[in-house]
């Protein structure tokens, strides 16, 4: 097998239209900021960012675009912005300790803002730092004094200051951690001292919420999975279709299973392909799905109850005031039916991508309710009024204080759903457009009540705004913009990712149902569409010595491909995983990238329903969107950008070293030039050689530490009769997901060897660890922060020259624009530290030695942030 293969590792690629074939490579800058725009666009999903205060007087919301906490008056006239205190890089959620605290999370900087918001001005007074990506925080216990933090199980901010171990090569461990902070003694070191740090057998927890009696925390992971399992082209006699719509027959491809409880399954129910070989016996471990853990609220905290069966993917939680029953807003991915388009031929997921849902956890166990049981599945679409009573992607939630309704952000059809507790309780969901409560500003994400005011307010996202709503009449009858730094491709484009109520047909789905929040659901879909016919590959091939034989066609049958991220597709070229959107019609001016993407505009049609396409103009502001999205730092490389022994002597084997007794190294196809915007790829594509049936765009490498989680192989090269457990993943490395790890990967395809070398097994685990920690688009330093006062000591100024460090460095690519926070002679300020040099302030400039001594004044805690190269001076003039 040829290192081409090698392309089937991790995502996305790139090329250019010329004779039709696409020979230009594309490149430039990917990290860089362009011109006047020097925003951003991490598109981190908020979790939990509306907290109102024990009386009601204060309104304190998460402002993500502009990594602020705002903080609004309540009075009977409405809400206005008193406060905008600077926190973290994207802030997505808030939680209140008494009347004098806010903990704010910081999704990018993986930090907790502990912010006194009873100082005149409020402002940060610790900053505690948690593993990678934290989302959700609550308060539980005695006093509720325990503050509990979801991570991802990985980071360089681990307990004791020192980097998490992701064990990225053990299998059957917890990937999903809760950190726990005793708020009343948060610790001296840097980042403060968590009492506990839970790891809990998930991938990636989200939502947060507490029992009536504050005893219980039940933590909910986010990409939870639903069992299901790619199994490799292993020559599988699978059921039919087998023709594409002009006769051709499919490629071999792999295909999706379930496990029902008892076997695993195909999508006809069957448990054997029709050869009658068992996909019992070609799947070696087992997905025990856990979903929701209850974790006890004491000084020694654990996890006492897991739930299974809730949903795929996971997104909030509330609880009953008066019974703790718990509600978990969730989508179900329906990703075992194979197949887009009209269904002609075939079975079709066109319009019921899976259902938006209401799991309720309580005596009774785990409940489902579907909150579109009024939609005719039969039915190719429904009817306006049925449209208009839709409700897609269900966010935040929250309970009258009576017990008795429930009223839920629906994201992708931006309204309020409101729903009677003892129906979800007792039989579903009564669906009616009286209980449906539309918001103008659009993309509401959470919802509070204000009961002694008779009133509702909503963070909606797609104005970065707060909505209004009288809970008598339910009636929008206010909005209040905050600041939104954005410009204007990410506004005008975000809501064709998640507008379900017009861009499907049942108004149900939208691009975000999978990409969700613009990056990967944790699944592999079969989106092949048998009515279609077989089109020509136009793209450049980077084994160029080596010719693509007739199979360099594109088959509508393409057989199961993971979920990818929308995430660097700038300067990445073609997309999808065989390259088939290959932006070969690019118009004079119009980059590859742009026409690739807009390509998409079909899926509208086929996956999606809608009865036509997106208008042009429509479909070019997504794609202005899309090509926004960024990846964040590798939370495995060391943050100030080293590589440990063995990451470096794999980067070395990466560059130098042909491993395939080929011509080629790594790089020869898995291009890596941070400087030039290429981090795994330039785009072209590779000749997969005999064993793979059909030809893949290489994919860039910045995200295979997301896709660990898998132990047990259901494919080629490393087949075992080994039977390895519990698995956190169904899906691991390669297009379909059904590779396990690297390790097999690059043992079985890429490195040429005698298994029993010791010597060239060294170097595959060497390289395998490079590429967990391959560049990103940015430093691992961007986001990472540290609070000095008065209390902290040595280690955090230690993190302070290690962030004047990172920030100093020009070359070969500038890591991060340093800026400062805090109150000075009592006043908010700003300060922006150019290239790791004195901190320029609106009317003078400090040195770093004199913050330090003003951080240690009484009041005076002074916030150091590293952010992306370019846009300190925006955070500056926002102050």
């Amino acid at each position: 097998m040829l290192l081409g293969v090698l392309g089937l590792i991790a995502c996305d690629g790139s090329g250019s239209d010329a004779e039709g074939v696409n020979d230009v490579t594309t490149g430039g800058t990917a990290p860089e900021l362009r011109g006047s725009d020097t925003f951003v666009n991490f598109e981190s999903g908020q979790v939990r960012p509306l907290a109102l205060s024990g009386d009601g007087a204060r309104l304190y919301a998460t402002n993500t675009p502009d990594g602020t906490l705002d903080i609004l008056s309540v009075t009977a006239e409405g809400l206005s912005v008193e406060h905008s205190v600077p926190v973290g890089i994207d802030p997505v959620a808030v939680a209140l300790f008494g009347d004098e605290q806010a903990w704010v999370v910081n999704h990018l900087s993986d930090s907790i803002s502990v912010v006194d918001v009873a100082a005149e001005p409020p402002r940060v007074i610790d900053t505690l730092l948690v593993g990678d990506e934290p989302r959700d925080i609550v308060f539980a216990g005695a006093d509720d004094t325990l503050a509990f933090i979801t991570t991802a199980h990985r980071g360089q901010n681990g307990p004791d200051d020192a980097p998490i171990d992701a064990e990225l090569f053990t299998p059957s461990v917890g990937r999903a951690d809760v950190w726990v902070f005793d708020a009343t003694a948060r610790g001296r070191s840097i980042g403060g001292d968590p009492v506990s740090v839970l790891s809990m057998f998930g991938d990636t927890p989200r939502a947060l919420t507490v029992s009536p009696d504050g005893e219980t925390v039940f933590a909910a992971v986010m990409h939870s999975g639903n069992r299901t399992t790619a199994l490799g082209e292993n020559l599988i006699a699978k059921p039919g279709p087998i023709r594409s719509g002009d006769g051709e027959t499919q490629p071999d491809t792999g295909l999706i299973v379930r496990f029902d409880g008892g076997n695993w399954r195909d999508d006809t129910g069957s448990t054997t392909d029709l050869d009658d070989t068992s996909y019992d016996s070609r799947v070696r471990f087992s997905l025990p799905d856990h979903d929701v853990f209850a974790i006890s609220a004491t000084s020694a905290p654990a996890v006492i109850e897991r739930y299974s069966g809730v949903g795929t993917t996971l997104f909030n939680m509330a609880t009953h005031p008066l019974d703790g029953t718990v509600y978990v807003s969730n989508t179900d991915a329906r990703n075992l039916t194979r197949f887009e388009g009209r269904g002609l031929g075939a079975s079709t997921v066109r319009g019921n991508l899976g259902p938006s849902r209401i799991s309720v956890i309580g005596g009774d166990g785990v409940l489902t309710r579907d909150l579109n049981g009024h939609l005719d599945r039969g039915q190719p679409s429904a009817t306006e009024e049925q449209r208009r009573q839709s409700v897609a992607q269900p966010l935040g939630m929250a309970v009258s204080a009576d017990g008795e309704r429930l009223y839920v952000a629906s994201f992708g059809t931006d309204g309020i759903a409101v729903y009677g507790t003892a129906a979800l309780a007792d039989a579903g969901v009564a669906v009616s457009a009286e209980v449906q409560i539309p918001l103008n500003g659009g993309g509401p994400t959470a919802v509070v009540l204000d009961a002694a005011e008779d009133r509702l307010y909503a963070y909606t996202r797609f104005d970065n705004g707060v909505s209004i709503v009288d809970t008598g009449s339910n009636t929008e009858i206010g909005n209040v913009a905050l600041s939104n730094s954005e410009p204007r491709a990410v506004i005008d484009g975000r809501a064709h990712l998640y507008n379900a109520s017009s861009n499907s047909s049942h108004g149900d789905a939208s691009c975000a149902s999978c990409h969700v929040f613009g990056d990967v659901d944790g699944l592999a879909w079969d989106l092949g569409n048998p009515d279609q016919a077989v089109v020509s590959n136009p793209n450049r091939f980077v084994n160029l010595a080596l010719s693509p034989d007739e199979r360099a066609r594109f088959h509508p049958m393409k057989g199961p491909m993971t979920t990818q991220s929308l995430r660097g597709l700038s300067d990445a070229g073609p997309m999808h995983w065989r390259g088939d959107r290959t932006g070969r019609d690019a118009r004079e001016g119009e980059s590859l990238e742009h026409a690739a993407f807009v390509e998409f505009n079909e899926a509208f049609v086929d996956l999606l329903g809608r009865d036509a396409p997106l208008s042009d103009a429509e479909m070019s502001a997504f794609a202005d969107f899309a090509l926004t999205l960024r990846y964040p730092p590798n939370p495995i490389r060391a943050l100030d950008n080293s590589l440990s022994a063995s990451e470096a002597e794999g980067r070395r084997i990466y560059f130098e070293e042909s491993t395939t007794g080929e011509v080629f190294t790594c790089n020869d196809c898995h291009r890596l030039d941070p400087s030039d915007g290429h981090f795994g790829t330039d785009g072209k594509s590779s000749v997969e050689g005999d064993d793979i049936s059909q030809e893949f765009k290489v994919p860039h490498l910045r995200n295979a530490y997301q896709k660990v989680g898998k132990f047990g192989n259901t494919g080629r090269f490393s087949g075992s009769d080994t039977e390895f457990g519990e698995q956190i993943r169904g899906f691991g490395f390669m297009h379909d997901g059904n590779m396990d790890t690297l390790d097999n990967f690059f043992r079985g395809s890429v490195f040429r060897f005698d298994p029993d070398d010791d010597i060239n097994d060294r170097k595959l685990r060497q390289v395998v660890e490079f590429v967990m920690a391959m560049d990103s688009e940015f430093a691992p330093i961007v986001g990472q922060q540290v609070t000095l006062s008065a209390t902290t000591g040595p280690d955090s100024d230690a993190r302070l020259d290690l962030l004047l460090e990172r920030a100093a460095v020009t070359g070969p690519r500038p890591e991060c624009d340093l800026i400062a926070h805090g109150v000075v002679r009592d006043r908010a300020r700003r300060f922006l530290s150019a290239d790791g040099g004195p901190f320029q302030g609106d009317d003078e400039d400090f040195s770093a030695a004199k913050l330090r001594d003003l951080s240690r004044q009484a009041g005076g805690a002074i916030t150091f942030t590293c952010l992306p190269p370019g846009t300190g001076a925006r955070h500056l003039a926002a102050g």
